[in-house]
């Protein structure tokens, strides 16, 4: 057996499999990440979104068989819009959801308070949905939903997209917080000053267009600030704006439409 040659002073070592290993470790290191500027592992964030995306994807399930639910049982809107007792509830569901947002916000990190809290809350949500979906013709109802699904996964593909790329949407926060007071002003006006279908139609456009910022503005956050541990408060941002949005949608095309409202 030949022996090993030394290397003479100044010569580079020979090759071998350690050396060449390390530059692998650090070049695939460097792949894989959501922004360019990202100091934590690619891996753990990853996880978080796409567990922050099923328990939203769950959400949305249930959000959407409660809503059906209530819109094809004619007796239930029936029952909660026409009678003094169905009044009394359906105000209650529109009520209560805000306010487990207290205990959901203190108790999002303790397991499985939090995921109680978060069905609680996602059940209320749905059936006041039903409830002002069953209010609206079937059609305008299907259109609003296959709108927020394009609507949603567009912006959500552009927000990954434009993160990878460098773009940060942080900015958006005051503009997006200054336009839903705007909005919130102009539904109270409503109330006292109606403009009728008109009224609808300039609110839900308006309304689409704030919210459609949010899912930009709360994806990124999604991507670079949310902590491990805020899986909960991100799901029902995300939650939220998409409901808004489908409820901005509907009430526009609601606005647009010749058709006779109401239950039959």
């Amino acid at each position: 057996m030949a022996p090993k040659r030394v290397a003479e002073p100044g010569e580079p070592p020979e090759s071998g499999g350690p050396a060449k290993a390390g530059g692998g470790d650090v070049e695939a290191a460097g792949g894989g990440g959501l922004y360019p500027s990202m100091t934590e592992d690619p891996k753990l964030r990853w996880s978080f979104v796409r567990k922050v995306y099923m328990i939203l994807s769950m959400q949305l399930l249930l959000t959407v068989g409660m809503a059906a639910t209530v819109v094809l049982v004619r007796p239930i809107p029936k029952f909660l819009l026409h009678t003094t007792p169905g009044i009394v509830v359906f105000v209650l569901l529109l009520i209560l959801p805000f306010v487990i947002l207290w205990p959901l916000h203190s108790y999002r990190k303790q397991h499985p308070v939090n995921l109680f809290l978060l069905m609680l809350f996602t059940i209320m949500m749905a059936a006041a949905v039903g409830l002002l979906c069953s209010m609206s013709k079937g059609k305008v109802i299907l259109e609003a939903g296959i709108l927020t699904c394009v609507v949603v996964v567009s912006l959500t593909l552009y927000t990954f997209w434009a993160a990878k790329r460098g773009h940060d949407f942080q900015f958006l926060g005051p503009f997006l917080f200054a336009s839903l007071l705007m909005l919130i002003a102009f539904a109270l006006i409503q109330i006292f000053i109606p403009l009728g279908k008109l009224g609808h139609t300039i609110y839900g456009c308006i309304g689409a267009l704030i919210f459609s910022g949010f899912i930009i503005y709360d994806t990124d956050n999604l991507i670079k600030r949310f902590t491990y541990d805020e899986y909960i408060t991100a799901a029902i941002t995300l939650y939220l704006d998409i409901l808004n949005l489908f409820l901005s949608i509907a009430s526009a095309m609601d606005g647009g439409s010749n058709d006779n409202l109401g239950l039959s």
